[in-house]
Formats: structure tokens, sequence, C-alpha cells
């Protein structure tokens, strides 16, 4: 038996428990992170490309109307009447007949935002209907996803995404050749889970779990049984009789056109910070995009995305991908509702702690308490890709609360 003699303690704090359940701190967090963020919406795709073609979401505390204008391009306007404050749009997503008029007062706006009808008002000479347009939210179109942006003066988006993953990649070509902002959604799945977003991203960025949890992902990724990190450009790699990343091993699309035979058989994880989970396979590319939905539960929309022209063959079917990872999807959300179950017991009053495999993860609470203002990070913006290579050193105990 070898015993290692380690100058650095073992292990490094979670956050305190409250941190996973506490109704004050989820706020906090809806307010500096998802109000002050650019925040992943989904894919541009999902929205048809016809005039008034919209869908709602919530981003922070508000509601969201994302419609299409008369030349198909994207909007995003908060989903309030300015009349009287009333809901606008009360589905999650639907066609417009060329204007957005709320039902109160019939008060009606095109979809570029600008009031166009108000009874009885529009022809009151003293009257500005320019000043009640809809109030608009700062959108743009990243890889093929909406991101949109709450705060009054959002900085560039590639500020905030292109840098997380030049961080992971080096620069950001080897990203390009999986060319995400081309492929077309195959297939969907919505997953409730009764665990805070945070222990979700947490799970997605560590695989010391994946030997107990994950036995047909090892069985496909070797690598991960050992609870391996991956970072700073290297990647998981498939089993010796594995032809991808399938439930049977074997390989029913061709690679993704742009990659480089060094990109073959290989496996990609990455955070985008708020809320996006990318896993990069050859033939495929798996988007989980997290919505919390309060202090203990969180929304996940699972994206399976293809070739568009692989799509389009007539014996295209993507559920052998799918299966795979909806198996690993629901292996991940019941250990996520474990944790979740036991954060609120004093026993974890203080926190858990992170093993060596795991200190990656501190950047990434780092990054909650610097957004909460909790206290002065000690480190820059993580590297979050999932089994990223941190560089935090927060002794156990060191947690500074709100």
């Amino acid at each position: 038996m070898t015993t290692v003699a380690r100058s650095e303690s073992l292990f490094l704090s979670t956050l305190p428990g409250r941190y996973y359940y506490d109704s004050a701190i989820y706020e906090l967090e809806q307010e500096k992170i998802f109000s002050n963020m650019w925040v992943c919406a989904g894919r541009a795709g999902s929205i048809p490309a016809k005039p008034g073609a919209y869908q709602v979401v919530t981003i922070g505390k508000e509601s969201v109307i994302v419609v299409r204008n008369r030349d198909g391009a994207l909007h995003a306007f908060l989903n309030v009447c300015r009349h009287r404050g009333a809901r606008l749009c009360s589905e999650v997503a639907g066609q417009l007949k060329g204007s957005i008029q709320c039902r109160y007062h019939a008060w009606t706006y095109g979809l570029d935002g600008r009031l166009i009808g108000a009874p009885n008002v529009m022809s009151d000479v003293q009257f500005d209907r320019s000043a009640f347009g809809l109030l608009p939210v700062a959108l743009d179109t990243w890889e093929g996803f909406i991101w949109l942006n709450l705060s009054d003066n959002p900085e560039p988006t590639d500020a905030q995404l292109s840098d997380q993953i030049i961080r992971r990649f080096g620069s950001y070509k080897p990203f390009a050749r999986y060319g995400v902002g081309e492929l077309k959604i195959g297939k969907t799945i919505t997953y409730d889970v009764q665990a805070n977003w945070k222990l979700l991203i947490e799970n997605f960025m560590e695989c010391y779990h994946c030997a107990p949890m994950h036995a047909e992902l090892c069985d496909l990724l070797p690598g991960f049984r050992s609870g391996k990190t991956y970072g700073n450009g290297d990647a998981a790699t498939y089993a010796e009789n594995a032809e991808a990343f399938t439930i049977s091993g074997k390989a029913s699309r061709p690679p993704l056109k742009g990659l480089h035979s060094e990109d073959l058989r290989r496996y990609y994880g990455e955070v985008l910070l708020p809320n996006i989970l990318l896993n990069l396979l050859d033939d495929h590319v798996v988007v989980h995009t997290v919505w919390p939905q309060g202090p203990d539960r969180s929304r996940v929309v699972c994206d399976w995305l293809f070739d568009p022209e692989v799509m389009s063959w007539p014996n295209f079917d993507p559920m052998d991908a799918v299966e795979l990872f909806d198996i690993v999807n629901k292996q991940d959300w019941e250990v996520c509702e474990m944790a979740q179950q036991g954060v609120t017991s004093r026993a974890f009053k203080a926190g858990g702690v992170y093993v060596p495999s795991e200190w990656h993860i501190r950047e990434f609470a780092d990054f909650i308490l610097e957004k909460l203002n909790a206290r002065s990070a000690t480190h820059g913006l993580a590297e979050p890709g999932w089994r990223g290579v941190g560089r935090a050193a927060t002794p156990v105990g060191s947690v500074e609360q709100p």
C-alpha cells in the first residue's frame, strides 16, 4: 500500500447548503445572474421562419416575447402592455396575425414593438405613441442559439460566450468545426427535475460519479470510469469497439462535415454559463438548456442536433443517439434529486467537499459568489468545461455567505 503525502488540503469546500434551497438566494441569482448575463432561450430554428411566429420565455423574473418581424428577423420584448400592464401573450408559442394585441383594452403593437393602435387615444394630439412601444430586450443569435439579456448595457455576446469556448479549446477553431449554428433539432425531450439548477451544473462538470452511475456511458467512454477530468482541449475517446455515441455503439450517420480526422471518435463536454450544457460528438451534438424553476426545481430542455442534409434522408432516425443520452440524463437527474434531498440537512449546513478530481467545480462556486457579491472572487471566470481543470484552492470552511 502506497501512502501519498499532500502539502495542501485534500478537499475544497462546496457552497453552504442553503445556496441550494434558500428562496432569498434563489431570488438574488435571478437578479444578479439571470437578469444581467446573456441567457440562452433555445434554438432560433425552433421558431418557424414566418412573420409573427413567436415563443414566450421567462428570463429572471421577466416574461419575454421572442417574435419574428415582417422580415423574419427575431426581436424580443417584455411581455407587458404599456397601458395597464396586462400580459400580452399567454401561450408558450404561437403564430400572431401581423401584430401583438392586448386583450384587455385592445392596444396593438407592430411586430417591431411600435404602438400602432390604442382605441380613442391615438388621434389625441397630446398622445405621443412613440413613447409607449413595447420595451425591447437585447437579443443576439450565436451558433444558432437565441441569447437574451435584460441588462441596460449588455456586453457583447462574444465576451461571455466565445471567451468560454476559447478557454476550453485554446482557440475557437476546434469548436467551429462542429458547425453548431447550422445543425437542426432532430429530437427534443423536456425533463422536470426536483433539484436546484446549480446541482445540475455541478453534476455535469465532473465524472467522479460516472463509474457508479453511468454504466452505459462508461462502456462507450471508458476513460470516465476513473473519474478523469478532460480540459485544455483534451477529450474523452470512444472504446476500441465503439463506432459512434449510440446505444449500440454502431454508426448510422457520417461524421459532421467540418470535422478533422483528429476530431473523430471523441467526446467534448462544455458548460456555457449560465445555462447551457454542450456535448460534442462526431456525428451529432446534444444541448441541455437549464431553466431554473425555483430554489429546488429545474427544467431541462434537451435537444439532439444533426446535420440537416442527413436529417433529409428517408431512413434518418435519431433514436439510437437519443436513447443513450436519455438514459444518462435520467441517471443524472436521479442523483441530483438525491442531493437536493440532503442539502437541507444540518449535516450539510456548512456545505460538503470537492475531492481532487472535482476541484475545478470550486471555480463555479466562486463564480456564483462573485455574481451575488457575496465575496470578491479569488479567481477569474472559471474554465467551466465538463471535466475541466480548475485552479481554485479554497480550503474547507472558507466560504463567506451574503
